[in-house]
């Protein structure tokens, strides 16, 4: 504490062991197992105890599916060319399967998670067994996967039904209607940034921690203080937002994500009061739509009737019905109004997110065409797929 050369060496130590510590943990490393040269016995426990080992056994695979070649080591190189063997349709069909399920909703295999003797039997297995056939011919190429069936005829169908095919097929077992589904919470998020003009694309790099409610971490115990990104790292793919599992994302579990505590191949999909209240106040929610204002304001300085179709057009897909204009119509009209008396509080509203505003727009027009693309991104059409 009081000499002064030690104090000097001692604060030289510490800036050394600082500037070591972030060379360190700037090398991207990656684990990597290796096989024993002698394999270490393995036996079974008789009743599970560790004390009371029995008869010996080997690593195999199932004879049903295909039996383990004779030339291929007993180790995970040789598992990883069984599953992959051309003869072994298991894993070609099971991937078929999962990507089919993302684009309609539901696998060919309805139990994704299952194709045992307790899963459910294919609607169309000749289908199936086709585009695992298809996906092995093609050198596992998942994208080359998905351009396939999303250039389907199956998957271009309109999803409108009439009663009598709803009656006699309400799941769509039968693919005589395109898909329709709710999107994943990665999907809605990510689709509202790319609306408004902020989704940032970059493939890669580090975790990005999006907008998030204030004192989350310290509530929750985690004993670790939430820094929320600034600038494009509020507006990365919902893929890169970190996540942390004892105070996952709450707006993404509002949206039925899972909590990663575990594996999940199917979610479940709910549909409660929360969801609603997550697009109208979330901060990410409400500035995408502020911006997309300010774009439909620009381009659309004097028609409020082009920019609710462009609204429209931009967010659900389509223009609108002539009811869903007059009350969007007049929906603009009440909060212009609202804003134009309290300009206070149309400055507080597009204040919401990092993002600045354009200071061009007329504050209180701003903020009701605003609330007209948030109102929009409560529309069914929005977070439905169809």
């Amino acid at each position: 504490r009081h000499d002064e050369g030690y104090r000097a060496a001692l604060a030289r130590l510490k800036a050394a062991r600082v500037a070591e510590n972030r060379f360190v943990n700037d090398i991207p490393e990656i684990m990597v197992m290796r096989e024993m040269k002698q394999r270490r016995p393995t036996r079974l426990l008789k009743r599970g105890a560790y004390d009371a080992p029995g008869e010996p056994v080997e690593p195999g695979t199932p004879d049903s599916i295909l039996p383990f070649p004779s030339d291929l080591p007993r180790n995970r190189l040789g598992l990883a060319k069984w599953m992959l063997d051309r003869r072994n349709p298991l894993v070609a069909r099971v991937a078929a399967n999962r990507v089919w399920k993302m684009h309609f909703g539901r696998g060919l295999v309805g139990t994704v998670h299952d194709f045992g003797s307790q899963g459910q039997l294919p609607s169309h297995p000749e289908l199936l067994d086709w585009l695992a056939r298809w996906f092995m011919d093609h050198g596992w190429d998942r994208k080359a996967l998905h351009r396939l069936i999303v250039t389907s005829a199956t998957y271009r169908q309109s999803s409108r039904a009439d009663r009598e095919l709803m009656a006699r097929d309400p799941e769509n077992r039968l693919l005589a209607r395109g898909p329709k589904h709710r999107l994943d919470a990665e999907q809605i998020r990510d689709q509202a940034l790319a609306v408004a003009g902020l989704l940032d694309e970059r493939i890669g790099g580090p975790s990005a921690k999006p907008y998030q409610p204030a004192g989350l971490w310290e509530e929750s115990g985690t004993g670790k203080t939430y820094q929320q990104d600034k600038g494009r790292g509020l507006y990365r793919r919902s893929l890169y937002t970190f996540w942390r599992r004892t105070a996952p994302p709450p707006s993404m579990l509002t949206f039925d994500a899972t909590s990663r505590e575990v594996c999940t191949a199917k979610r479940e999909t709910t549909t409660t009061p929360l969801q609603a209240l997550v697009l109208l106040n979330d901060p990410q929610f409400v500035e995408a739509a502020r911006v997309l204002a300010e774009t439909l304001l620009r381009h659309h300085p004097a028609s409020v009737e082009a920019r609710l179709t462009a609204a429209c057009r931009a967010l659900i897909g389509r223009p609108p019905t002539q009811p869903e204009s007059r009350v969007l119509r007049r929906l603009f009209e009440e909060q212009w109004a609202y804003f134009a008396g309290d300009p206070g509080r149309a400055e507080k509203f597009l204040a919401v997110g990092e993002k600045a505003r354009d200071p061009a727009l007329p504050a209180p027009e701003l903020a009701a065409t605003t609330v007209l693309a948030s109102t929009l991104m409560n529309h069914d059409d929005f977070v439905m797929k169809r």
